[in-house]
Parts: structure tokens; sequence; C-alpha cells
């Protein structure tokens, strides 16, 4: 067994000194930092201003982590009165889609279930949740004994049945002049 053969595989396995690591190295200021030079002030200077830099560094981000978790939020509210407004949008929204005066026992035969006012029997859906007056109503339209109904055309329905703009615009101004909606008057 040769040591001298040994020796020599250990040498090549150890990892290179910090020394040459550094002198190959791109990291700004590491090669001035280890070098194979004694302690002098150039190379104290180096270590000095990295670890200044990395403490820097280290508070900057801590101080940023620590503001992230406060969860902070701005809230910025610019307000103007104005004597008088430019042209305030205000829209009712009518959930009726449909006038129930309007509804014929015909209507209610054909599209009753999916008004949601009768079931698939032909029976008033929830009497107890109707109130008394529209309910006596419903009771003499949704009575199809001996009842023939005739075709139905939901476009018909919707016309006959559907809101009428002249009926639910009361007025209409932009800038102080008064405007007249054209075309159809259903919506």
């Amino acid at each position: 067994m040769d040591l001298k053969a040994d020796s020599e595989d250990m040498d090549y396995k150890r990892p290179a000194p910090i020394e040459v690591f550094a002198s190959r190295s791109t990291l700004h200021g590491i090669s001035h930092m280890f070098t194979y030079e004694r302690m002098c002030i150039k190379r104290s200077l180096w270590i000095l201003f990295f670890l200044g830099s990395l403490g820097v560094l280290v508070m900057v981000c801590v101080d940023r982590v620590q503001f992230y978790f406060q969860y902070p939020h701005v809230t910025k509210l610019d307000e103007v009165a104005a004597p008088m407004m430019v042209f305030p949008s205000v829209t009712f929204c009518n959930l009726n889609s449909f006038r129930f005066s309007r509804v014929t026992r015909n209507d209610l035969y054909h599209a009753g279930e999916l008004l949601a006012l009768l079931n698939g029997r032909y029976e008033i859906r929830d009497p107890h949740l109707v109130e008394e007056n529209v309910l006596q109503i419903l009771k003499e339209r949704a009575d199809f004994d001996n009842y023939k109904p005739r075709p139905f055309n939901m476009r018909e329905f919707y016309d006959r049945t559907g809101h009428d703009i002249k009926d639910m615009l009361l007025s209409c101004y932009y800038r102080g002049h008064g405007v007249q909606r054209r075309g159809t008057s259903k919506w």
C-alpha cells in the first residue's frame, strides 16, 4: 500500500480554500475580503463595509416584513360640494318582470308555473305567502274547471304585461334640458 498515493487522493478531494473561491467569484468585494495577505487596513475596511451593507439590507427587509404584517390601508377622500349636479343617474329596478293586473287566465294556464304562481298541478303555490286581495284574484283566475285554453304567445304576453316606460318615467333632465326617449317605449 502506497501512502503517498493515498495522500494525493485526499488532497484532490479536499475543497479549495476560500481564498481560491473568493478570487474566482463575481460577488463584489469578496475577493478583497478573503485574500492570501495578512490583515491589513484595506481588507479590514472591505469587511467592515460588507458587514455594514449586509446589516442595512437585513434591517430594511425586517422593516418591510413587519410593515406587511400590519396590513396597512390608505383611504383618501376628496369631497367637493356642487350647487347643481351635472347628471345624477338614478335607476329604480322593478323586480317584477310583469304586471299582475294584466295577467289573464290563459297566461296563468300556460306560464303560471314559470311565473312561480302555480305549481305543476295548476294549484296556487304557497297561498299562505300571498296577500289576501291578490289571493282572491289569483283563485278566480286559477279556476281551470271547464276551461279551454287558447294558444299562448310569449312575445304577446311580454308586450301586454311588461312595464311601459310611459308609466314609469316621470321626468328626465340632462344639463337642465328635458330629454325625450326615442324609439320603442318598452324596456
